[in-house]
Protein backbone atom coordinates (compact mmCIF):
# COMPACT_ATOMS: atom_id res chain seq x y z
CA UNK A 1 0.00 0.00 0.00
CA UNK A 2 1.93 3.38 -0.97
CA UNK A 3 0.96 5.83 1.77
CA UNK A 4 2.57 8.98 -0.30
CA UNK A 5 4.09 9.89 -3.24
CA UNK A 6 6.25 12.28 -3.93
CA UNK A 7 8.32 13.52 -7.05
CA UNK A 8 11.92 14.86 -7.57
CA UNK A 9 11.45 17.42 -10.85
CA UNK A 10 14.04 17.15 -12.99
CA UNK A 11 12.70 17.50 -16.42
CA UNK A 12 13.08 14.05 -18.50
CA UNK A 13 14.50 12.60 -15.64
CA UNK A 14 12.26 13.01 -13.10
CA UNK A 15 10.76 10.13 -11.24
CA UNK A 16 8.94 9.18 -8.24
CA UNK A 17 9.62 8.12 -4.79
CA UNK A 18 6.79 6.06 -3.48
CA UNK A 19 6.46 5.35 0.54
CA UNK A 20 4.29 2.78 1.93
CA UNK A 21 3.83 -0.68 3.44
CA UNK A 22 3.52 -4.08 2.05
CA UNK A 23 5.16 -2.86 -1.17
CA UNK A 24 5.85 -6.05 -2.84
CA UNK A 25 2.59 -6.32 -4.86
CA UNK A 26 3.82 -3.25 -6.87
CA UNK A 27 7.44 -4.06 -7.38
CA UNK A 28 6.07 -7.59 -8.89
CA UNK A 29 3.58 -5.60 -10.89
CA UNK A 30 6.62 -3.23 -12.26
CA UNK A 31 8.72 -5.93 -12.45
CA UNK A 32 5.94 -7.76 -14.84
CA UNK A 33 5.05 -4.45 -16.99
CA UNK A 34 9.29 -4.41 -17.70
CA UNK A 35 9.08 -7.60 -18.70
CA UNK A 36 6.51 -7.26 -20.85
CA UNK A 37 7.89 -4.88 -23.00
CA UNK A 38 11.18 -6.81 -23.24
CA UNK A 39 13.69 -5.31 -20.36
CA UNK A 40 15.80 -7.52 -19.36
CA UNK A 41 16.30 -7.24 -15.45
CA UNK A 42 17.98 -8.40 -12.60
CA UNK A 43 18.81 -7.78 -8.21
CA UNK A 44 21.59 -7.01 -6.93
CA UNK A 45 21.68 -7.18 -2.76
CA UNK A 46 23.92 -7.68 -0.34
CA UNK A 47 24.04 -10.58 2.46
CA UNK A 48 21.94 -9.13 5.18
CA UNK A 49 19.28 -7.72 2.88
CA UNK A 50 19.32 -11.08 1.32
CA UNK A 51 18.53 -12.81 4.30
CA UNK A 52 16.38 -10.62 6.23
CA UNK A 53 13.92 -9.73 3.01
CA UNK A 54 13.54 -13.25 1.49
CA UNK A 55 9.85 -13.46 1.27
CA UNK A 56 9.78 -9.98 0.47
CA UNK A 57 12.19 -11.01 -2.37
CA UNK A 58 10.67 -14.30 -3.71
CA UNK A 59 7.12 -12.49 -3.94
CA UNK A 60 8.42 -9.13 -5.59
CA UNK A 61 11.43 -10.54 -8.54
CA UNK A 62 10.01 -13.82 -8.50
CA UNK A 63 12.66 -15.44 -10.50
CA UNK A 64 14.95 -12.55 -11.54
CA UNK A 65 18.66 -13.23 -11.61
CA UNK A 66 20.42 -11.96 -8.32
CA UNK A 67 23.23 -10.81 -7.22
CA UNK A 68 24.06 -10.58 -3.21
CA UNK A 69 27.63 -9.08 -2.55
CA UNK A 70 29.28 -9.01 0.96
CA UNK A 71 27.20 -6.76 3.68
CA UNK A 72 29.13 -3.35 4.40
CA UNK A 73 31.01 -0.52 3.62
CA UNK A 74 33.75 -1.98 2.18
CA UNK A 75 31.96 -3.31 -0.39
CA UNK A 76 31.74 0.09 -2.02
CA UNK A 77 34.96 -0.59 -3.82
CA UNK A 78 36.24 -1.03 -7.61
CA UNK A 79 36.83 -5.17 -6.68
CA UNK A 80 32.76 -5.24 -6.36
CA UNK A 81 32.22 -2.57 -8.80
CA UNK A 82 33.83 -4.81 -11.57
CA UNK A 83 31.85 -7.96 -10.19
CA UNK A 84 28.54 -5.90 -10.32
CA UNK A 85 29.36 -5.51 -14.02
CA UNK A 86 30.70 -8.53 -15.29
CA UNK A 87 27.29 -9.74 -13.53
CA UNK A 88 25.30 -7.46 -15.78
CA UNK A 89 27.34 -8.81 -18.81
CA UNK A 90 27.02 -12.71 -17.56
CA UNK A 91 23.17 -12.58 -17.51
CA UNK A 92 22.87 -10.67 -21.15
CA UNK A 93 21.29 -6.76 -20.33
CA UNK A 94 21.65 -4.87 -23.15
CA UNK A 95 21.02 -1.18 -23.38
CA UNK A 96 17.67 -1.34 -22.15
CA UNK A 97 18.52 -3.27 -19.02
CA UNK A 98 17.24 -2.73 -16.11
CA UNK A 99 18.65 -3.30 -12.06
CA UNK A 100 16.44 -3.29 -9.08
CA UNK A 101 18.95 -1.96 -6.18
CA UNK A 102 17.77 -3.65 -3.12
CA UNK A 103 19.16 -2.73 0.30
CA UNK A 104 20.99 0.15 1.93
CA UNK A 105 23.28 3.34 1.03
CA UNK A 106 26.13 0.64 0.02
CA UNK A 107 23.94 -1.54 -2.09
CA UNK A 108 22.40 1.82 -3.79
CA UNK A 109 25.51 3.58 -4.50
CA UNK A 110 27.24 0.61 -5.41
CA UNK A 111 24.39 -0.85 -8.08
CA UNK A 112 23.67 2.58 -8.97
CA UNK A 113 26.81 3.29 -10.70
CA UNK A 114 27.35 0.13 -11.70
CA UNK A 115 24.22 0.94 -13.62
CA UNK A 116 25.48 4.37 -14.52
CA UNK A 117 28.86 2.87 -16.05
CA UNK A 118 27.29 -0.63 -18.11
CA UNK A 119 26.93 0.41 -21.31
CA UNK A 120 27.45 4.10 -20.18
CA UNK A 121 24.27 4.39 -18.53
CA UNK A 122 21.35 1.86 -18.49
CA UNK A 123 18.24 2.22 -15.85
CA UNK A 124 17.62 1.27 -12.29
CA UNK A 125 15.19 1.02 -9.46
CA UNK A 126 16.04 2.41 -6.05
CA UNK A 127 14.65 -0.35 -3.13
CA UNK A 128 15.87 0.92 -0.07
CA UNK A 129 15.50 -1.15 3.09
CA UNK A 130 17.52 1.23 5.32
CA UNK A 131 15.95 4.93 7.20
CA UNK A 132 19.81 5.82 5.92
CA UNK A 133 18.89 5.04 2.22
CA UNK A 134 15.21 5.84 2.64
CA UNK A 135 15.59 9.51 3.69
CA UNK A 136 19.13 10.19 1.98
CA UNK A 137 20.90 8.12 -0.52
CA UNK A 138 18.23 6.44 -2.47
CA UNK A 139 17.34 9.79 -3.63
CA UNK A 140 18.78 12.43 -5.85
CA UNK A 141 20.93 10.00 -8.06
CA UNK A 142 24.50 10.08 -6.01
CA UNK A 143 26.59 6.47 -6.79
CA UNK A 144 29.59 6.05 -6.16
CA UNK A 145 32.42 3.59 -4.49
CA UNK A 146 35.28 4.74 -1.96
CA UNK A 147 38.76 5.12 -2.52
CA UNK A 148 41.44 4.40 0.35
CA UNK A 149 41.90 8.42 0.39
CA UNK A 150 38.44 9.02 0.70
CA UNK A 151 34.51 8.50 0.80
CA UNK A 152 32.78 8.24 -3.15
CA UNK A 153 35.52 10.41 -4.49
CA UNK A 154 34.92 8.10 -7.44
CA UNK A 155 31.09 7.95 -8.86
CA UNK A 156 28.30 9.76 -11.24
CA UNK A 157 25.47 11.67 -11.44
CA UNK A 158 22.42 8.62 -12.43
CA UNK A 159 19.34 9.07 -11.25
CA UNK A 160 16.67 6.34 -10.92
CA UNK A 161 14.03 5.45 -12.59
CA UNK A 162 11.75 5.20 -9.32
CA UNK A 163 12.35 4.72 -5.38
CA UNK A 164 10.55 2.48 -4.02
CA UNK A 165 10.81 2.55 0.08
CA UNK A 166 9.03 0.17 1.91
CA UNK A 167 8.88 0.42 5.63
CA UNK A 168 8.14 -2.66 6.46
CA UNK A 169 11.58 -3.68 5.43
CA UNK A 170 13.18 -1.72 8.51
CA UNK A 171 11.11 -3.88 11.14
CA UNK A 172 14.12 -6.63 10.63
CA UNK A 173 16.47 -3.87 10.53
CA UNK A 174 18.87 -3.54 13.88
CA UNK A 175 18.17 -0.89 16.25
CA UNK A 176 21.88 0.63 15.46
CA UNK A 177 20.97 0.78 11.87
CA UNK A 178 17.55 2.91 12.02
CA UNK A 179 19.19 4.82 14.65
CA UNK A 180 22.13 5.89 12.48
CA UNK A 181 19.46 6.72 9.44
CA UNK A 182 17.98 8.92 12.60
CA UNK A 183 21.34 11.00 12.29
CA UNK A 184 20.30 11.61 8.76
CA UNK A 185 16.93 12.69 9.79
CA UNK A 186 17.95 14.74 12.34
CA UNK A 187 20.47 16.66 9.82
CA UNK A 188 17.79 17.28 7.57
CA UNK A 189 15.79 19.32 10.49
CA UNK A 190 18.89 21.06 11.05
CA UNK A 191 19.74 22.59 7.95
CA UNK A 192 16.05 22.97 6.23
CA UNK A 193 13.21 22.50 8.69
CA UNK A 194 13.44 23.75 12.40
CA UNK A 195 9.77 22.49 13.03
CA UNK A 196 10.99 18.68 12.46
CA UNK A 197 14.11 19.05 14.26
CA UNK A 198 11.52 20.70 17.46
CA UNK A 199 9.19 18.03 16.61
CA UNK A 200 12.14 14.99 16.98
CA UNK A 201 13.57 16.94 20.22
CA UNK A 202 9.52 16.72 21.49
CA UNK A 203 9.14 13.41 21.04
CA UNK A 204 8.08 10.47 21.53
CA UNK A 205 11.36 8.47 20.34
CA UNK A 206 10.89 6.90 16.74
CA UNK A 207 11.19 3.48 15.75
CA UNK A 208 10.17 0.84 12.84
CA UNK A 209 6.35 0.53 13.89
CA UNK A 210 5.70 4.22 14.37
CA UNK A 211 3.12 5.45 12.71
CA UNK A 212 4.53 9.08 12.69
CA UNK A 213 7.01 7.11 10.94
CA UNK A 214 5.56 7.45 7.29
CA UNK A 215 5.14 11.42 7.54
CA UNK A 216 8.86 12.01 8.72
CA UNK A 217 9.97 9.86 5.77
CA UNK A 218 7.95 11.79 3.39
CA UNK A 219 9.06 15.40 5.10
CA UNK A 220 12.76 14.14 4.99
CA UNK A 221 12.14 13.10 1.05
CA UNK A 222 10.50 16.28 0.34
CA UNK A 223 13.65 18.28 1.56
CA UNK A 224 16.54 16.17 -0.32
CA UNK A 225 14.20 16.42 -3.46
CA UNK A 226 13.66 19.93 -3.51
CA UNK A 227 17.36 20.62 -2.64
CA UNK A 228 18.62 18.47 -5.67
CA UNK A 229 16.00 19.85 -7.67
CA UNK A 230 17.43 23.11 -7.80
CA UNK A 231 20.93 22.00 -8.00
CA UNK A 232 21.18 18.75 -9.47
CA UNK A 233 25.12 18.68 -9.78
CA UNK A 234 26.38 20.52 -6.85
CA UNK A 235 27.39 23.50 -9.08
CA UNK A 236 25.90 26.14 -6.86
CA UNK A 237 28.36 28.09 -5.09
CA UNK A 238 25.74 29.64 -2.68
CA UNK A 239 24.70 26.59 -0.94
CA UNK A 240 22.13 24.68 -2.75
CA UNK A 241 23.18 20.71 -2.70
CA UNK A 242 26.25 21.12 -1.04
CA UNK A 243 24.01 21.90 2.12
CA UNK A 244 22.80 18.05 2.13
CA UNK A 245 26.55 17.69 3.31
CA UNK A 246 25.92 19.23 6.87
CA UNK A 247 28.36 17.15 9.35
CA UNK A 248 30.07 15.37 6.23
CA UNK A 249 33.01 16.90 5.96
CA UNK A 250 33.80 15.29 9.32
CA UNK A 251 31.96 12.32 9.15
CA UNK A 252 33.86 11.03 6.22
CA UNK A 253 36.92 11.99 7.61
CA UNK A 254 36.48 10.18 10.35
CA UNK A 255 34.92 6.86 8.45
CA UNK A 256 38.16 7.28 6.56
CA UNK A 257 40.77 7.61 9.51
CA UNK A 258 39.35 4.82 11.33
CA UNK A 259 38.63 2.49 8.66
CA UNK A 260 35.32 1.48 6.86
CA UNK A 261 33.07 0.08 8.76
CA UNK A 262 34.31 0.53 12.35
CA UNK A 263 31.29 3.20 12.38
CA UNK A 264 28.49 3.37 10.42
CA UNK A 265 27.69 6.28 8.12
CA UNK A 266 25.39 7.71 10.32
CA UNK A 267 27.47 7.19 13.67
CA UNK A 268 30.12 9.30 11.84
CA UNK A 269 27.64 11.92 10.35
CA UNK A 270 26.35 12.25 14.37
CA UNK A 271 29.67 13.13 15.50
CA UNK A 272 29.91 15.70 12.49
CA UNK A 273 26.37 17.64 13.32
CA UNK A 274 28.13 18.16 16.81
CA UNK A 275 31.37 19.62 15.38
CA UNK A 276 29.01 21.90 12.90
CA UNK A 277 27.07 23.02 15.61
CA UNK A 278 30.00 23.71 17.96
CA UNK A 279 31.94 25.57 15.30
CA UNK A 280 28.55 27.35 14.25
CA UNK A 281 28.30 28.64 17.85
CA UNK A 282 31.61 29.53 17.65
CA UNK A 283 31.96 31.96 15.04
CA UNK A 284 28.64 33.30 16.76
CA UNK A 285 26.41 32.27 14.23
CA UNK A 286 23.47 30.30 16.16
CA UNK A 287 23.07 30.45 19.92
CA UNK A 288 25.12 29.16 22.35
CA UNK A 289 22.21 26.25 23.55
CA UNK A 290 22.32 24.94 20.03
CA UNK A 291 25.14 22.12 19.92
CA UNK A 292 23.54 20.94 23.44
CA UNK A 293 20.36 20.81 21.72
CA UNK A 294 21.51 18.60 19.09
CA UNK A 295 23.86 16.49 21.17
CA UNK A 296 21.20 15.79 23.26
CA UNK A 297 18.92 14.65 20.71
CA UNK A 298 21.30 12.09 18.78
CA UNK A 299 22.33 11.12 22.35
CA UNK A 300 18.02 10.41 22.31
CA UNK A 301 18.67 7.91 19.46
CA UNK A 302 21.55 6.48 21.15
CA UNK A 303 24.34 8.06 18.44
CA UNK A 304 27.95 8.94 19.67
CA UNK A 305 28.77 12.82 20.11
CA UNK A 306 32.10 12.05 20.60
CA UNK A 307 34.56 9.53 19.05
CA UNK A 308 34.88 5.96 20.11
CA UNK A 309 38.39 5.87 20.28
CA UNK A 310 41.24 8.75 19.85
CA UNK A 311 42.02 9.23 16.16
CA UNK A 312 44.98 11.27 15.18
CA UNK A 313 44.17 15.17 14.79
CA UNK A 314 46.75 15.41 11.72
CA UNK A 315 44.88 12.29 9.87
CA UNK A 316 41.72 13.31 10.10
CA UNK A 317 42.12 16.92 8.77
CA UNK A 318 44.40 15.37 5.79
CA UNK A 319 41.62 13.16 5.08
CA UNK A 320 39.06 16.33 5.57
CA UNK A 321 41.01 18.47 2.76
CA UNK A 322 39.86 15.57 0.19
CA UNK A 323 36.27 16.65 0.51
CA UNK A 324 34.70 17.10 -2.52
CA UNK A 325 33.41 20.60 -1.33
CA UNK A 326 36.20 22.12 -1.35
CA UNK A 327 36.65 24.76 -4.24
CA UNK A 328 40.12 25.89 -5.89
CA UNK A 329 41.82 24.15 -2.95
CA UNK A 330 39.64 26.18 0.00
CA UNK A 331 37.83 24.26 1.96
CA UNK A 332 34.23 24.76 2.36
CA UNK A 333 32.50 23.32 5.55
CA UNK A 334 28.57 23.65 6.06
CA UNK A 335 27.32 26.09 9.40
CA UNK A 336 24.31 26.71 10.98
CA UNK A 337 22.55 29.80 11.19
CA UNK A 338 19.40 28.97 13.25
CA UNK A 339 17.82 25.03 13.51
CA UNK A 340 16.35 24.75 9.85
CA UNK A 341 18.57 26.84 8.10
CA UNK A 342 22.24 25.81 6.84
CA UNK A 343 24.54 28.08 4.73
CA UNK A 344 28.05 27.88 3.35
CA UNK A 345 31.35 29.00 4.98
CA UNK A 346 34.89 29.44 3.82
CA UNK A 347 37.89 30.88 5.16
CA UNK A 348 37.80 28.86 8.65
CA UNK A 349 41.44 28.54 9.86
CA UNK A 350 42.62 24.78 10.21
CA UNK A 351 43.48 25.23 13.95
CA UNK A 352 40.46 26.20 14.94
CA UNK A 353 39.40 23.00 13.13
CA UNK A 354 42.23 21.04 15.08
CA UNK A 355 40.45 22.29 18.20
CA UNK A 356 37.17 21.12 17.15
CA UNK A 357 38.82 17.20 16.65
CA UNK A 358 40.39 17.35 19.76
CA UNK A 359 36.96 18.43 21.65
CA UNK A 360 35.44 15.16 20.33
CA UNK A 361 38.70 12.69 21.61
CA UNK A 362 41.23 13.32 18.98
CA UNK A 363 44.53 13.50 19.83
CA UNK A 364 47.73 14.61 18.34
CA UNK A 365 50.42 12.62 17.45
Amino acid sequence: MILETLDVSLGERSYPIHIGRCLEERLEEQVQADLAVGHRLVVITDSNTAAAQRTFMRKAFRSLPVLVLPAGEPTKSFKHLERCCNFLAETRLDRGGRVFALGGGVVGDLAGFAAASYFRGIGFYQIPTTLLAMVDSSVGGKTGINLQAGKNLVGAFHQPLVVYADLDTLVTLPEREFNAGMAEIIKHGLLADGDLFRQLEAGPRLHASSNELAGVVGRNCLIKAGVVAADEREESRLGGRALLNLGHTFGHAIEAVSGYGTYLHGEAVAIGLVMAARLSAQLGKVDANLPGRVEALLEAYDLPVSLKKPLGVEALLTAARKDKKARSGRMRYILLEEAGKAVVAEGIHETRVAGLWEQVGAVRR
